[in-house]
């Protein structure tokens, strides 16, 4: 092994390690080891950021854009809303939850669609009466299992492609990928909807599903009395005086009889106004101690939760949310950000993995997959959830988007796919001139154009490719290969691809599955070349192996984003993951060599 080599493999290792260790985000450890290799001279300077002009980074910035059109457009949310209707049996639900969720993440990005239909889910399970966590791992695999079908269903996928170009063909095509993707795509949902959601642990939701937001006992009134500290004051002034060591949201004010919902913060007290509260016992006390205000006679009990639990009260809404994956909210606080100011929302209270939390509101971290309750504007809601990255729940009937303009983004949409499918132009410059028509129509406003990009994984993708470059230039892949040729020449050939694609599939469990593809796919084209085969079922195995990431929840975007919710732990996942990934292995390796051969 020569001192390249050695020194390739020791930043590549290192990379893994911090990747693994998940300490920093994988965009920064990328960029960490694309300026290492450069320092020491593997990659020339002026080619270390050729990689942000790599097709496969343009084709995948383009997809999330054409995504968001899809998005903003209502497509996937018009057929989100027919969802609740398909009946209580347990594989019912699965089977066609898991349909639509591969159907759409075989054309955008499958963290977006998971994002849409979750709250379905979770709309429909508490209509049953089951656990969320019967339905959310089943979502997120069949998200994983669609992006297999379509060169654009997943990253790897467009890496993959793009690779296939270095081993000497043309790239792989739109629909090259579907053959193999739509086989174990159809037997993975059939294994899911028939036997996977029985292997999902039973989390039980500690309490009633609808009775998990029961508000009213944490509605009070209280009244402004002559002599109170805070008359001629601001409401600002009142609740600024209390916040640190209590949790108190002002629902209304009520002067002289007339009622005014979610009151400016510098809405300035009188005497007799009273304020409608939501705070617990410790909260309200600290309240009247502290303001000097009085408790007024509460209302029957019924009443209060009957106004809690409507959708809407006056003006104002009342609506859960998710938080997702790149919300402000996580890692924060309410009181933080401040967020009844900056945002005119209230929290009234927050869920997670299935059970209402009861400490301070404004006190909790927020955590991804986190429910809330909130309770703002009906007009300024949809801007406001969408602004700190929450994904409203459909049980509320709340939609959110763009006005629907279904047929112009599907008619844009197809007519990008028509151009790359039939070879009028390659992947990158076809997808790239969708996403411009989805911006030029208005379906995509210039200013959520660089907002519906994962810059993370345009970094990541961006960096990585050069250390790819580096392994093969300096013989780094090819000595992985040799080392991989002596067992693929002593077995027959489905084995040695089974074997690549269960070692690429392992690695996908741990790092990002782009990150894998990059650093495997010039592995398996040594490899192939070494035993004298075609490249082609080897990048294929590659690009199942890196996309089924079925055996953690931190393989996948996917995955992470229904741990919360779910209720699930970290050793949960295997449960439906391993035999689902078996299965991948079982379907994927003869379909790979029937349709590709060697």
């Amino acid at each position: 092994m020569t001192t390249d080599q050695l020194i390739v493999f020791g930043v590549l290792g290192l990379t893994l390690v911090l990747f693994m260790w998940n300490r920093w985000r994988h965009d920064i450890v990328a960029v960490f080891a694309l300026l290492a290799i450069t320092i020491v001279g593997l990659v020339p300077v002026d080619q270390a950021f050729l990689g942000l002009g790599h097709p496969a980074v343009i084709t995948v910035a383009a997809v999330l854009v054409l995504s968001r059109g899809l998005l903003n457009a209502g497509v996937v949310d018009a057929i989100a809303r027919h969802l609740t209707r398909v009946g209580n049996q347990p594989w019912v639900q699965v089977a066609t939850l898991t349909g639509i969720v591969a159907l759409s993440s075989s054309f955008m990005n499958n963290v977006g669609a998971l994002a849409l239909f979750m709250p379905v889910a979770i709309s429909i399970s508490r209509q049953s009466g089951r656990s969320p966590s019967l339905l959310l791992m089943p979502l997120a695999f069949a998200s994983l299992l669609g992006g297999t079908i379509t060169m654009i269903g997943t990253p790897p996928n467009i890496i993959i492609a793009s690779y296939r170009e270095v081993a000497g063909a043309a790239p792989f095509g739109m629909f090259d990928f579907l053959p193999v993707g739509l086989g174990i795509t159809v037997c993975g949902l059939a294994f899911i909807a028939l036997v996977g959601w029985r292997l999902t642990p039973r989390r039980d939701n500690g309490e009633d599903a609808e009775a998990l937001f029961q508000i009213g006992e944490y509605l009070t009134e209280v009244r402004v009395v002559e002599g109170c500290k805070f008359t001629g004051r601001t409401l600002h002034d009142l609740l600024s005086a209390v916040k640190e060591e209590a949790d108190v949201a002002v629902i209304a004010l009520v002067r002289g009889g007339h009622r005014e919902e979610l009151p400016s913060m510098y809405k300035v007290l009188h005497d007799d106004d009273i304020l409608q509260v939501e705070a617990d016992s410790d909260s309200l006390k600290t309240l009247i101690e502290t303001a000097g205000v009085q408790l007024v006679a509460q209302r029957d009990h019924a009443e209060e939760t009957a106004d809690a639990e409507k959708a809407e009260i006056g003006p104002l809404t009342i609506a859960e949310t998710i938080v997702g994956l790149e919300s402000r909210l996580v890692g924060t606080t309410a009181y933080a950000l401040d967020l009844r100011e900056r945002f005119g929302l209230n929290v009234l209270a927050v869920a997670r993995r299935g059970h209402r939390l009861r400490g301070r509101l404004a006190k909790i971290r927020f955590a991804v997959g986190d429910i809330l309750l909130v309770q703002a504007r009906e007009e300024s809601l949809p801007t406001a959830l969408k602004e700190l990255g929450c994904l409203p729940l459909a049980s509320r009937g709340l939609s959110i988007g763009k006005p629907r303009n279904i047929l112009l983004a599907s008619g844009i949409f197809a007519g990008a796919l028509g151009l790359v499918g039939f070879g009028l132009m390659p992947a990158a410059l076809g997808l790239v001139a969708g996403a411009l028509v989805m911006v030029l129509s208005g379906l995509v406003p210039p200013r959520e154009i660089y907002k519906s990009i994962d810059m993370p994984v345009i970094v990541l993708l961006a960096a990585l490719l050069p250390l790819g470059q580096a392994m093969e230039t300096t013989g780094g892949s090819q000595w992985i290969a040799d080392q991989l040729l002596d067992a693929g020449r002593a077995t027959p050939p489905a084995v040695t691809i089974a074997l690549l694609m269960g070692m690429v599939m392992v690695i996908s469990n741990v790092i990002n599955n782009a990150a894998t593809a990059v650093l495997a796919a010039p592995v398996a084209i040594n490899l192939a070349h070494g035993l004298g085969y075609s490249p082609d079922p080897f990048l294929m195995a590659v690009a199942i192996g890196a996309s089924c990431a079925f055996l953690t929840p931190i393989g996948h975007q996917s995955n992470t984003l229904v741990m919360t919710p779910g209720g699930y732990a970290f050793g949960d996942y295997w449960r439906m993951g391993l035999p689902l990934s078996l299965l991948v292995m079982a379907t994927g390796v003869p379909l790979i060599l029937w349709f590709w051969g060697l």
